[in-house]
């Protein structure tokens, strides 16, 4: 489902051209304009993540074909900002929630990350939906109003929201219980 990112030429065509579609390139925030440019973005991505300063993922179809990218950016105090695109082509059929599931456990189990927050566009009402059917999702533009303040320094054009991991962590927990409860029991 996710793997490190690579200066693959396959994947960086596969990559950029599903990006630039109209309904995925505004909500990019790595944006290239040119293949090159993409090419040369993927490298300072993986540089930038050998670094420390951020964690990158492909994200991957069933057949191991490159459909997007999962990000934490900013990385800083065991906090950092979410960025995930996914290709027009595979909206709608279950593969961010799935990414975002893996990339959560990664983070929060193998990179020592406390705290993930996702700033959403206030229009980008598919990523807002998306971020509300996430069980362990809050938002807080309220309650961490340090944070949503710097977002929005030129006026308000982010929605706040939270991943905590302790939430995560109780709503996997709750998750394995309930597959438990639903086992039938051996005689």
């Amino acid at each position: 489902m996710l793997k490190k990112r690579e200066v693959n030429g396959h994947e960086c065509r596969t990559l950029f051209d599903l990006m630039t579609h109209p309904d995925v390139f505004p909500y990019v925030r790595q944006k290239a304009f040119s293949y090159d440019e993409y090419v040369f973005l993927t490298k300072q991505t993986i540089e930038a993540e050998e670094r420390g300063e951020l964690v990158s993922r492909t994200i991957l179809d069933e057949w191991e074909n490159p459909i997007g990218t999962i990000n934490l950016y900013d990385i800083d105090s065991k906090a950092g900002f979410l960025g995930t695109w996914i290709g027009k082509p595979f909206h709608g059929k279950g593969y961010n929630n799935s990414a975002k599931d893996a990339f959560f456990k990664e983070l929060f189990f193998e990179q020592d990350i406390e705290t993930v927050y996702m700033r959403i566009r206030k229009e980008n009402i598919r990523s807002k939906k998306a971020a509300e059917k996430l069980p362990y999702a809050l938002q807080v533009n309220e309650t961490k109003l340090d944070v949503f303040q710097k977002l929005n320094a030129d006026g308000y054009i982010y929605d706040l929201y939270e991943v905590p991991k302790d939430l995560y962590m109780m709503n996997l927990m709750r998750h394995s219980l309930q597959e438990e409860e639903t086992q039938p029991l051996e005689a």
